[in-house]
C-alpha cells in the first residue's frame, strides 16, 4: 500500500470522488481467535504474528486547489489532489523496513544459538 500511495501522491482529478485516496492496511493478530478463547496449548511461537485483514481507503479529505488553467479543473476552477501524506508514508516505509531488519537479526541470532547448542552436544 505504501508504494501505491507514494506513486499516486501528486495525482490530480477533476472531482473529489475521482481523486486518489490513500490506502491503509488493517492488521490483526494471526492467532487472534485462539488467543481470545484461551486455547493456546500446542501453539508454537511461529503461530503468532500479524496479518492484513483488509485494505481500506483513508477518510482524510482530499486536497483542493484553485487552478483555473489546469486542464483537469472543474467548472469552478478547482483541481483535487490525493490525500496522501508523503512524510507519513516515508515514516511507515522506514518503520516497516526496520521491523523486517530486526526480524532477520532475531532469526540469525536464533540460528547461531541453535548451532552452538548442537556443537556442544558433539
Amino acid at each position: 500500500t505504501t508504494a501505491s500511495n507514494m506513486a499516486n501522491a501528486e495525482t490530480s482529478a477533476s472531482s473529489e470522488a475521482e481523486a486518489y485516496k490513500a490506502l491503509r492496511p488493517v492488521f490483526v493478530s494471526s492467532n487472534e481467535k485462539n488467543a481470545a478463547n484461551g486455547s493456546l496449548n500446542g501453539s508454537s511461537p511461529a503461530d503468532f504474528g500479524v496479518m492484513v485483514r483488509e485494505i481500506v481507503e483513508s477518510q482524510a479529505p482530499v486536497n483542493k486547489a484553485y487552478e483555473p488553467n489546469n486542464p483537469q479543473a472543474n467548472e469552478e476552477g478547482y483541481v483535487f489532489y490525493s490525500n496522501v501524506n508523503s512524510i507519513e508514508e516515508m515514516a511507515d516505509m522506514i518503520s516497516a523496513s526496520r521491523s523486517f531488519q530486526m526480524n532477520v537479526e532475531m532469526m540469525n541470532t536464533t540460528k547461531s544459538m541453535m548451532q552452538r547448542l548442537l556443537s556442544m552436544g558433539q
